[in-house]
C-alpha cells in the first residue's frame, strides 16, 4: 500500500475524533463538567499529536523513493531561511545566535532546508530554559571534508546514548518536558545518508549538545 494511501487512511479517523470532540465541547459546553471538558481537551491533543506523527512518518517513508534534485547551494541562505521559519520559537527569549563561516555545497535544496529546520528547531527547543540561549552554527574543514554543525548550551544528554538519537521514535527526554514526535532526527539522518554523508552528535548532560554532519555525492535514484 502506498504511503499516501496509508496516510489518508490514518488521518480520516483522527479528523473524525477531533471533529466530534469539538462538537461536544462547543454544543454542550454548559452540560460538561470541568473534568469532562479536560478529557475532551486531552482527546483533541492526542489526535493532533497523532496527526503530526503520521505526517512525520509519511515524510520519512517518502525519502526512500523520492528522487533527489541536487544543485549548488549557498548554505548560509538555508540557515537564514530556517531561522526565519522558526521565529515563533524564539519569541521574547534572549537567544544569541552566531553564524560562522558556511561552505557552499551540492545538495537537494528542499531536503537540506529540512535538515536545518529540524536541527535548529531542536537547538531552540532544548535551550528554552537558558537565559541567554546560545546557539552557534557553522562549518569546519576536516580531512578534505566540510563538516557542518549546530552547537547549543541546552539541556544536553548523556553521550553514551548519542547513537540512539537517530532512530524512529527514539527520545532521550520526556514528551511532557519537550514536545516532539521522535521522527525529526531520523528524518535528518535519512536525508544526510541519501546525500552520501553522515551525521553524529556530541553532548554533555546539562551543558549542551552539538550536531555535526557531512555531505557526499547525492544519490539521485
Amino acid at each position: 500500500m502506498a504511503p499516501y494511501s496509508v496516510s489518508h487512511d490514518l488521518r480520516t479517523p483522527l479528523k473524525a475524533i477531533r471533529g466530534f470532540s469539538s462538537i461536544l465541547k462547543e454544543s454542550h459546553a454548559t452540560d460538561l463538567s470541568s473534568a469532562a471538558a479536560r478529557y475532551l481537551e486531552n482527546i483533541d491533543k492526542g489526535a493532533r499529536e497523532m496527526e503530526q506523527l503520521v505526517d512525520g512518518l509519511l515524510a520519512f517513508s517518502k525519502l526512500g523513493w523520492d528522487a533527489l534534485h541536487p544543485r549548488q547551494i549557498e548554505m548560509r541562505s538555508l540557515v537564514d531561511a530556517a531561522l526565519v521559519m522558526l521565529g515563533s520559537m524564539r519569541g521574547d527569549r534572549e537567544v544569541q545566535i552566531t553564524i560562522e563561516n558556511m561552505q557552499s555545497c551540492r545538495a537537494d535544496k528542499t531536503l537540506l532546508q529540512q535538515v536545518w529546520v529540524n536541527l535548529l528547531s531542536n537547538a531552540l527547543k532544548y535551550t528554552r530554559d537558558r537565559s541567554p540561549a546560545v546557539i552557534t552554527i557553522g562549518s569546519i574543514r576536516e580531512k578534505n571534508t566540510n563538516v557542518f554543525f549546530v552547537e547549543d548550551n541546552g539541556v544536553g544528554f548523556d553521550s553514551k546514548y548519542a547513537d540512539t538519537l537517530f532512530g524512529v521514535f527514539q527520545r532521550l527526554h520526556r514528551t511532557e518536558d519537550y514536545e516532539g514526535t521522535g521522527v525529526g532526527l531520523a528524518l535528518v539522518q535519512r536525508i544526510i545518508h541519501r546525500h552520501g554523508g553522515r551525521i553524529w552528535a556530541e553532548a554533555k548532560q546539562g551543558v549542551g549538545a552539538t550536531f555535526f554532519f557531512t555531505l557526499g555525492e547525492p544519490v539521485t535514484s
